[in-house]
């Protein structure tokens, strides 16, 4: 039995404000990629601002730099994570990011494990961003590219071969 699901944030720094008619290319995706992760398989939950007319959690600026953009969610595991940035159309939205985001030199994406049902804050996934930034790849905040399974032993895995569906 399953005791833990995968939380995720990815951040990324708007060069341009979300109601810019050179963001187009991102905001008009947002509802569609937000409602195929709704239906991917394994997918739990993603924040979601619900006073907001941008979709998900895209108005939300839990950083100090107004032009960071967060996006965080729970999935089942790793594997149903990686299908959904890899092997969706969400491949497509991440082909257009250097025209709509700057290069960040810290990590853009964290992941960590929580108990079922447990619904991370956005502080939480602060100092697992934080945590990966400052001391790399650990049981308690990684990345798909040293991945660790629930009981803290590295994940031995190849990811699948990249491909927009």
């Amino acid at each position: 039995m399953r005791g833990y699901d995968l939380a995720e944030l990815n951040i990324a720094e708007a060069i341009y404000p979300m109601d810019d008619v050179r963001m187009d290319g991102f905001t008009s995706r947002i509802d569609a990629v937000n409602a195929l992760a709704d239906r991917a398989d394994g997918f739990v939950w993603r924040l979601i601002d619900d006073n907001s007319e941008l979709g998900g959690a895209l108005s939300l600026r839990p950083f100090p730099n107004p032009n960071m953009l967060v996006n965080m969610s729970v999935w089942q595991d790793v594997q149903s994570l990686y299908d959904f940035v890899y092997k969706t159309v969400h491949t497509k939205v991440m082909d257009g990011k250097p025209a709509w985001f700057s290069h960040l030199k810290s990590h853009s994406t964290v992941m960590w494990w929580v108990p079922i049902g447990h619904v991370p804050s956005l502080e939480e996934a602060k100092e697992k961003l934080a945590l990966l930034d400052n001391i790399g790849p650990s049981k308690d905040a990684f990345s798909f590219e040293q991945a660790f399974t629930a009981n803290a032993k590295p994940l031995i895995w190849t990811a699948p071969e990249k491909d927009c569906a």
